[in-house]
């Protein structure tokens, strides 16, 4: 598969005219601005065929054109080698997730009242986190399982938003709620079981809003990429991938963290990458160390669970662990960063995180 990359300097319209040009000529193509970059791929033309390379010859004598790859490792518009550079994702006027900053996105699994959520989502900004995670609409193995608060919770999203300045994260879990969840949320995720729910990335996508792609439990990395690319060639590339663990023979912890993932991904891809490890393990005491790992191994940010009173919690609460040992754990991390990159600053979990 063909991938260009306009330069810098070409205006939209000579974007557009050139692509109506090869559309003229037979040659089906999508755009996607990534970064400050405009990315064009030609998903039926292989650089060995003679017609790709009578093509290629055409593009590489483009001026507008500044480079030409093939992308025949990784899906086009996400790999690394189109763009040349890894991107960031601005999730709201002063963070950006990606570039070189660590992120912490943290709250309660699920949304269960005002007072939880409101004490919450302050203990967790007073201790380092940058977003507020939490769910309103909750899909559960079990059809009797607690399945979120649904509008209410995300009426309560939006005041716990409001009252800490923290964006919001959290799960659509079916097209008819994306509409409103983008009026809340910042950031709409994308949970493991919707990860190759294809159309409701088309509709996610279309929000213009940052997505958060959690990898599914039984999705091979070229098919968690291949998600992601739903995504870009709709059009947005505000995407963030996060690794939550996979299902192997393992039965100790609720699903395996791949933690190889993490690194090959940030070789394949010029995405952010994420890691939720309370959801990989479902164990509140194994969360700090594979947080840490995730941060050695070159992730961009951890989510986590974090509950006043996880035996009380509607939802997952074996997996949640209190605020104050979230706050060690910012605290252990960047000072696991820094030991690793000395421009990386310590944290100090005892005073406001922002």
């Amino acid at each position: 598969m063909i991938v260009a990359r306009f330069r810098p300097d070409v205006l939209i319209d000579e974007q557009s005219r050139l692509a109506a040009g090869w559309r003229h000529r037979g040659h089906r193509s999508f755009r996607c601005r990534v970064g400050h970059r405009t990315l064009v791929t030609f998903p039926d033309l292989a650089a060995a065929s003679p017609e790709g390379e009578r093509f290629l010859t055409v593009l590489r004598a483009t001026r507008a054109v500044e480079s030409v790859v093939d992308s025949a490792e990784s899906p086009p518009l996400g790999s690394l080698a189109a763009v040349g550079e890894p991107t960031a994702v601005q999730v709201s006027e002063d963070w950006t997730v990606g570039g070189g900053r660590f992120t912490w996105i943290a709250g309660p699994c699920a949304v269960e009242s005002q007072a939880q959520l409101t004490a919450v989502a302050g203990e967790v900004r007073a201790h380092g986190a940058q977003l507020l995670r939490g769910g309103a609409f909750k899909p559960r193995t079990s059809p009797y399982a607690f399945q979120g608060l649904g509008q209410e919770g995300l009426r309560l999203l939006a005041e716990a938003s409001a009252a800490t300045g923290l964006p919001v994260v959290t799960e659509v879990v079916d097209s008819a709620q994306v509409e409103a969840v983008a009026e809340v949320a910042q950031v709409l995720q994308i949970g493991a079981r919707n990860a190759q729910n294809f159309a409701l990335l088309r509709e996610v996508a279309l929000t213009g809003r940052p997505v958060l792609l959690k990898r599914g439990f039984g999705c091979t990395v070229q098919e968690w990429l291949h998600s992601a690319e739903y995504l870009l060639a709709a059009g947005n590339s505000q995407v963030l991938l996060c690794e939550r663990g996979v299902r192997t023979f393992e039965s100790a912890t609720r699903f395996t963290l791949d933690i190889s993932a993490v690194s090959l991904v940030k070789r394949l891809s010029h995405l952010p990458v994420l890691v939720d490890p309370s959801h990989a393990c479902g164990r509140a005491d194994l969360v700090a160390p594979l947080a840490a790992a995730a941060a050695v191994a070159g992730a961009d940010g951890v989510m986590v669970d974090v509950h006043q009173d996880a035996h009380g919690a509607l939802c997952d609460g074996q997996q949640a662990i209190t605020p104050e040992e979230f706050g060690a754990l910012v605290t252990r991390t960047s000072r696991i960063l820094h030991s690793i990159d000395p421009t990386e600053p310590v944290a100090d979990h005892a005073m406001a995180g922002r």
